[in-house]
């Protein structure tokens, strides 16, 4: 866990300089690596919201903070290149040292302060989740032939099962173990998985 914090800390500072120059300014729409980490940011505030409030799944809350610092972290050279505008950088700064700050909350204190935050972070209001921009625009589906996993499709989100079940169909992978057998049954669980029964 201190190595964890080490990786948010040395993440933080990096880049509060920029997030600071954002602050009080109005991001543009959304494109590319910013809206796929404003997209991360925002699942994760819904889930943490969710669980910490409602489940009381701590361990759970941390796992989610974990995994959009290592996305973050995967974006670091998007970031340095200046592919992402200051406004954005604050929000996904600040919204990651607030989500933070009720399991690390020394640690969020420091790296408040660090934004150019002059409140103190435990009575800053929690972030929201915008539902628009936590929706995905794609979703993957494992598909299975007789119960095994063969292949994952992509398609998109408010795809009907019809579409899904075309996609997997469509899939070479399936076409290699369907050619010259019956397809008997096809099992489409709305955007979780496809099972194909072949005799």
């Amino acid at each position: 866990m201190s190595r964890f914090l080490a990786r948010v800390w040395r993440l933080v500072t990096k880049y509060a300089p920029v997030a600071r120059a954002g602050r009080g300014q109005h991001a543009d729409a959304p494109a590319g690596i910013s809206l796929k980490l404003l997209r991360k940011l925002h699942q994760s505030i819904a889930k943490i919201t969710l669980d910490f409030e409602t489940r009381w799944h701590f361990n759970t809350c941390v796992a989610a903070i974990m995994e959009l610092v290592n996305d973050l972290q995967a974006a670091d050279t998007q970031l340095a290149a200046g592919e992402v505008s200051p406004p954005v950088i604050h929000e996904l700064l600040r919204s990651l040292v607030l989500l933070l700050a009720p399991f690390a909350p020394y640690l969020a204190a420091e790296l408040w302060g660090e934004l150019g935050e002059e409140s103190t972070v435990l009575r800053a209001p929690w972030p929201t989740s915008d539902p628009g921009l936590a929706k995905d625009d794609e979703l993957e589906i494992p598909v299975q032939v007789n119960g095994k996993l063969v292949t994952v499709v992509t398609v998109a989100a408010d795809a009907d099962a019809k579409a899904i079940e075309a996609a997997a169909l469509a899939d070479e992978k399936v076409k290699s173990r369907t050619t010259g057998k019956t397809v008997a049954k096809v099992i489409v669980v709305a955007a979780k998985l496809v099972n194909l029964v072949v005799r």
